[in-house]
Protein backbone atom coordinates (compact mmCIF):
# COMPACT_ATOMS: atom_id res chain seq x y z
CA UNK A 1 0.00 0.00 0.00
CA UNK A 2 1.40 3.85 -1.04
CA UNK A 3 0.78 6.21 1.97
CA UNK A 4 1.80 9.41 1.03
CA UNK A 5 3.36 12.43 2.99
CA UNK A 6 -0.09 14.20 3.78
CA UNK A 7 -1.73 10.14 4.80
CA UNK A 8 1.00 10.12 6.77
CA UNK A 9 0.71 13.26 8.65
CA UNK A 10 -2.60 12.63 8.95
CA UNK A 11 -2.45 8.98 10.77
CA UNK A 12 0.52 10.67 12.66
CA UNK A 13 -2.02 13.59 13.91
CA UNK A 14 -4.77 10.13 14.37
CA UNK A 15 -2.92 8.18 16.41
CA UNK A 16 -2.02 11.03 18.87
CA UNK A 17 -5.94 11.36 19.34
CA UNK A 18 -5.94 7.86 19.77
CA UNK A 19 -2.99 7.68 22.49
CA UNK A 20 -5.07 11.15 24.41
CA UNK A 21 -8.04 9.12 24.15
CA UNK A 22 -6.69 6.29 25.97
CA UNK A 23 -4.49 8.04 28.35
CA UNK A 24 -7.77 10.13 29.12
CA UNK A 25 -9.62 6.72 29.70
CA UNK A 26 -12.11 7.76 27.03
CA UNK A 27 -13.69 5.10 25.78
CA UNK A 28 -13.25 5.92 21.66
CA UNK A 29 -11.27 5.37 18.82
CA UNK A 30 -11.38 7.02 15.58
CA UNK A 31 -10.12 5.00 12.42
CA UNK A 32 -9.18 6.60 9.60
CA UNK A 33 -12.73 7.04 8.04
CA UNK A 34 -14.36 8.60 11.44
CA UNK A 35 -10.90 10.62 11.58
CA UNK A 36 -11.77 12.31 8.28
CA UNK A 37 -15.65 12.57 9.28
CA UNK A 38 -14.39 15.26 11.90
CA UNK A 39 -12.16 16.98 9.84
CA UNK A 40 -13.40 20.42 9.54
CA UNK A 41 -12.13 23.86 8.15
CA UNK A 42 -12.85 25.28 11.37
CA UNK A 43 -9.53 24.33 13.59
CA UNK A 44 -9.04 21.17 15.12
CA UNK A 45 -10.93 22.49 18.31
CA UNK A 46 -13.98 23.67 16.72
CA UNK A 47 -14.02 20.18 14.59
CA UNK A 48 -13.71 17.75 18.11
CA UNK A 49 -16.40 19.77 20.19
CA UNK A 50 -18.66 19.44 16.76
CA UNK A 51 -17.49 15.55 17.03
CA UNK A 52 -17.99 15.29 20.52
CA UNK A 53 -21.60 16.81 20.28
CA UNK A 54 -22.52 15.13 18.10
CA UNK A 55 -20.88 11.66 18.89
CA UNK A 56 -20.10 11.69 22.69
CA UNK A 57 -22.83 13.82 24.00
CA UNK A 58 -23.10 11.87 27.13
CA UNK A 59 -19.79 13.38 28.23
CA UNK A 60 -20.71 17.09 27.74
CA UNK A 61 -23.56 16.11 30.90
CA UNK A 62 -20.39 15.45 32.90
CA UNK A 63 -17.82 17.89 31.30
CA UNK A 64 -18.03 21.47 30.37
CA UNK A 65 -17.28 21.40 26.63
CA UNK A 66 -14.76 23.41 26.81
CA UNK A 67 -12.58 21.80 29.47
CA UNK A 68 -13.23 18.13 27.07
CA UNK A 69 -11.49 19.84 24.50
CA UNK A 70 -8.96 21.46 26.11
CA UNK A 71 -8.04 18.14 28.01
CA UNK A 72 -8.38 16.15 24.90
CA UNK A 73 -6.40 18.57 22.81
CA UNK A 74 -3.37 19.22 25.59
CA UNK A 75 -3.50 14.97 25.73
CA UNK A 76 -3.20 14.94 21.46
CA UNK A 77 -0.11 17.48 21.75
CA UNK A 78 1.55 15.73 24.28
CA UNK A 79 1.58 12.63 22.63
CA UNK A 80 2.27 13.62 19.17
CA UNK A 81 5.05 15.43 20.33
CA UNK A 82 6.33 12.24 22.21
CA UNK A 83 5.45 9.98 19.16
CA UNK A 84 7.55 12.42 16.63
CA UNK A 85 10.48 12.90 19.14
CA UNK A 86 10.96 9.55 19.62
CA UNK A 87 11.17 8.68 16.05
CA UNK A 88 8.20 6.89 15.30
CA UNK A 89 7.22 6.36 11.80
CA UNK A 90 4.29 8.73 10.91
CA UNK A 91 2.02 5.74 9.40
CA UNK A 92 2.86 3.37 12.36
CA UNK A 93 -0.34 2.13 13.75
CA UNK A 94 -1.31 1.47 17.38
CA UNK A 95 -4.73 -0.75 18.17
CA UNK A 96 -6.03 1.56 20.73
CA UNK A 97 -9.20 0.49 20.81
CA UNK A 98 -7.59 -3.21 21.57
CA UNK A 99 -5.88 -1.60 24.11
CA UNK A 100 -8.50 -0.34 25.78
CA UNK A 101 -10.59 -3.59 25.60
CA UNK A 102 -8.19 -5.30 27.26
CA UNK A 103 -7.91 -2.73 30.67
CA UNK A 104 -11.21 -2.58 30.77
CA UNK A 105 -11.53 -5.91 31.08
CA UNK A 106 -13.66 -6.99 28.03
Amino acid sequence: MNTTPSSQHADAHRNAYNAAFHELGLSFHWDSARYQSVLCADGERDCLRRYLEQHQPHLLKAYDADFLVEAIQAAKERCYGVMTGAGCRPGAFINWAEIQQHHAGV
